[in-house]
């Protein structure tokens, strides 16, 4: 779908959460229908809006099912970029039958995991030091 041609400016009056375009290595995104589904937050997109990302992407190092989404949410290429080897080639994008590589890892704090913490922050030194305790009055000499 690289097409059609824009320039950053025309990038640039994309910047809303109903409308969010971005630049990466080149290519014009339009990730509004991404942002809620982004494992790091639509705040990460939010901030590149209309701006080029590409060393953002970069520095986060995306696996390559995130680099295959790129082509899924292309609208054309930014004016005046060359394409290194193979980066041009136009992909169709599979949905992956194993979504695991896209989803973020929450922590939830249930009661129980709560519990478990007091025990073993309050109550196993507790117990140690009865035990030694015990053992020291046990095995003393008459």
């Amino acid at each position: 779908m690289a097409g059609r041609i824009f320039t950053l400016s025309q990038v640039e009056r994309h910047r809303s959460k109903k409308d969010c375009w971005l630049v990466i290595n080149g290519r014009v995104l339009n990730v509004t229908k991404f942002l809620k589904e982004h494992p790091g937050g639509e705040e990460v997109l939010m901030e590149s809006a209309g701006k080029d990302a590409s060393k953002e992407f970069e520095d986060v190092g995306h696996s390559k099912g995130a680099q295959s989404l790129l082509r899924k949410y292309q609208v054309g290429v930014l004016q005046g970029h060359i394409f290194q080897d193979g980066d041009s080639e136009e992909v169709a994008y599979e949905e992956s039958e194993n979504k695991a590589e896209m989803t973020a890892f929450v922590i939830k704090h249930d009661r129980l995991s709560k519990f478990v913490a007091l025990l073993l922050e309050f109550f196993v030194p507790f117990l140690i030091g009865g035990s030694y305790f015990c053992y020291r009055y046990f095995t003393r000499a008459p």
